[in-house]
């Protein structure tokens, strides 16, 4: 193929054949103030990478609602403030249960987290670590998620 084409491709063909991304809520998960913030990060139950907790709109529930409700799920955040309006949007690709991976783009809730339980829904497939906003960014595998992180 030549360069033009390639580049052709690469640039206008495939990414309208790409399909479009899928929605998700993420909640970023923080304590403190300042040069004390400390972010929540939870491990993925597939790969164990660290990731903030997230997953799929909830019917019956606002976006920033079930951002909160994974946060419960996936890492234990019995109480908070939840801002319901996000402070950005990453993009990553999520393997699916059949093998196929799908486009994901994670719309991201701050919650101020003010009580943490050990006894958790996904307490025993998961582990969770606060850290700084820098070292979460390094923790991440998502630029976007980079990103945000080291903006908050």
């Amino acid at each position: 193929m030549s360069s033009l084409l390639k580049n052709a491709w690469d640039e206008v063909l495939f990414p309208m054949l790409q399909r479009p991304s899928r929605p998700q809520v993420a909640a970023l998960c923080y304590r403190g103030h300042g040069d004390d913030k400390e972010v929540l990060l939870v491990t993925s139950r597939g790969t164990g990478r660290w990731i903030l907790p997230k997953g799929w709109p909830m019917d019956g529930k606002q976006d920033a609602e079930a951002a909160a409700q994974e946060a419960w799920e996936e890492a234990g955040v019995k109480d908070g403030q939840l801002d319901c309006a996000p402070i950005g949007e990453y993009s990553y690709d999520k393997e699916l249960d059949d093998g196929g991976l799908a486009r994901c783009s994670a719309k991201v809730f701050p919650l101020r987290v003010e009580k943490l339980t050990k006894s958790f829904p996904e307490a025993s497939e998961r582990s969770r670590k606060w850290v700084s906003t820098e070292e979460a960014a390094t923790m991440v595998n998502e630029k976007g998620l980079r990103k945000l992180l080291r903006a908050f």
